[in-house]
Order: structure tokens, then sequence, then C-alpha cells
């Protein structure tokens, strides 16, 4: 009887982890502290004010809607598409539109929002150069060696690529600079002859800057220092908005001895993307919670720092919006592999 009950609780010993891992408990609902949304930037401008910025914005949006969010940026905008087209259903992204085209083709990421600046959801690649350069037009970029933000950039990369093309300009040596204000003081320095970076045009409404007005407003430059470190800029009464200004933390001459050169065509404005499989109900309340969240004060002090991705406000697009890109693309035949190598 004794060897009987010993036998028995043996097998009850071996079979415990094979009854405990039956009942495992199920995995924490998407949202949850436990299991929070997974919300990623790219690394388009400096990744410390992303971070403070996208904690900001989702603090806010947790204690309105309960939904919890990991705030992330990855090394590099092809490690942004990356992680997107690995995710499960958990996902959600501040893609520029070229990243956004390419993970919608290659995974069937869906756009939801495009950012607004200032009335426009729009904008445009400037092309820079040191003042005393004495490059005055596109063609004497021939040759130059060329500081782009990231290959796989829409305004720093792929816009001025195509508009070099159809205008039979082939640079020198192109250099992935690490981002738009990085790209900027690449050319301060030195390191290349030009850049091309993010214009957002000078002034606070759609009536100061039109489409096809020199870049630069002229006049003398009112720079003041804020106290955490950046800068607000204004030249002949309009404050700058371009990526020069994002690269005065670094050095506080990029303004005044960087200039533009010139403009590409409008870009669609960055985009605000899901995961493919990201559950719907979720998806809206957040699209929601996005557009209340930049209508607020507190909102608009956070997306609209000049320093992080000085946004207004959000607009509902769909992926026929982003044509534009594709047909930059095709216009290079370019394929994934050669963007994302």
């Amino acid at each position: 009887m004794k060897k009987y009950l010993l036998l028995v609780m043996g097998l009850a010993l071996l079979l415990t982890p094979v009854l405990l891992s039956g009942c495992a408990a199920p995995p924490a609902e998407l949202g949850s502290a436990e299991n929070p949304v997974k919300l990623m930037f790219v690394p388009s401008v400096d990744v410390a004010v992303i971070e403070s910025g996208g904690k900001a914005m989702t603090d806010w949006i947790t204690e309105k809607t309960g939904i919890h969010f990991d705030v992330s940026v990855p090394v590099s905008y092809a490690a942004t598409i990356e992680a997107m087209c690995t995710a499960e259903g958990d996902t959600v992204a501040f893609i520029p539109g070229l990243g956004y085209v390419l993970a919608r083709d290659q995974c069937g990421v869906d756009v939801a929002l495009a950012t607004i600046r200032y009335g426009r959801t729009a904008y445009w690649t400037e092309f820079v150069v040191r003042r005393d350069s004495g490059i005055t037009s596109l063609a004497d970029l021939e040759g130059k060696k060329w500081a782009a933000p990231s290959l796989t950039s829409t305004s720093g990369y792929l816009w001025p690529t195509v508009l070099l093309s159809l205008e039979g300009i082939t640079p020198g040596e192109t250099v992935e600079a690490g981002g738009h204000p990085q790209a900027v003081l690449a050319v301060l320095d030195g390191t290349a002859d030009f850049g091309t970076c993010f214009f957002s045009p000078p002034g606070d409404s759609v009536e100061d800057w039109t489409e096809g007005e020199p870049p630069e407003p002229g006049g003398d430059f009112t720079i003041e220092e804020q106290e955490d470190g950046s800068y607000n800029v204004w030249q002949g009464g309009l404050m700058v908005r371009d990526a020069r200004v994002a690269a005065m933390a670094t050095n506080p001459k990029a303004v005044e001895d960087v200039m533009i050169l010139a403009l590409s065509e409008r870009i669609p404005n960055d985009t605000v993307s899901f995961v493919s499989d990201f559950p719907s109900d979720m998806r809206d309340t957040i699209v929601q919670a996005l557009i209340d969240y930049a209508a607020t004060e507190e909102g608009h002090a956070v997306l609209a720092d000049a320093d992080f991705y000085d946004i207004t406000g959000f607009g509902k697009v769909d992926d026929s919006y982003y044509e534009p890109v594709r047909n930059a693309i095709n216009i290079l035949g370019w394929t994934e592999e050669d963007i994302l190598e």
C-alpha cells in the first residue's frame, strides 16, 4: 500500500508542470500596463526630444482613454519599417511618406492620419549650402558631396534624388548624416558641400508664405535662446521653421551661416500608421485621441515644438494620398532593396 501511495505521489509531481502549463494565465489585454501599445517614431530629430514629447503625448492619451503605450525610437528609418513589419497587431508609428509606402507594400501597414503643420498637409525638401560656399544654383551641385538625413527619408533623399535626376545633375559622394539637423550640421562643418532636409514654410499661417515665394523671408535675423537650449528664430518678422533651426541646438550659427538654395515640389506630410492587424476599435480611439490632443493647449505646446515635429493638427487620409510618393519611386525605378540596402 505504501509503495502504491509513493507511486501516485511521484506521478502527481511529474504531472504538476504539465497541469500548471495548461492553466497558464492568458496574455494581458492590449493597451494595458502589462501589454502596452508600441508607439514608434523615426529618428528624424533629437531622440531625447522625441522620447520626451512622445511620453507627454501618450501620458495624456492614457489619462483620457486608459490605453497604455511604450514609446521607442528605433536606430534608423529602415529599423522602424522592419519593426512595423514584424509586429503582431500591437504597433503604431509616426513614419514619413517613403517609409509608409515601403511598409504598406511590404506588410500591409495602413495609414490613418497625415500630420498638419500650420494649415498644410504637405511640406518640401530644402537644399542647403553654406552662405559663403559660392554655390548659387542646383547646377552647381554637380559632383558635390551630399549629406542626406537617411536613404529612407522622403524629403531628405527620395524627393531630392528625383529632382536632381530630372535636372540631369549627378552629385558626388552621398553620406547619411543620421537626421535632418545632422544634415545641416554636415554642411556647416564642411563634411558635405550641400545637404537636403525638410522645409516647413516661415510664419504661423498659410497666408504668411505661398509656394513659389523665396524660402527665406529676407531681412535681419532675430534669435532667442530658450531655457532648454533650443532656439526660436525670426527673419523679416516671420518665424523660421525649417530643419536649420533644430540644428542650432548643436551649432547656434546654423541659420545665419547656412542658406536655402532651392526647394522641391510639395511632399505629402508624414503619417500616423498602424500595423494591418491592429484592433479596429482601439485604432479609432487612438486616432480620435491624437486629433483631440493636438487641439489642446498642452498638446499644441508639445506637438508644435519645432524641436519635436512642429505638428499643429492631424487630418484623416487613406493610402491614395501617398500615391505621389509611389510615383517618385517609380520614376527612379527603385526597388525596396535599393532603398533599404
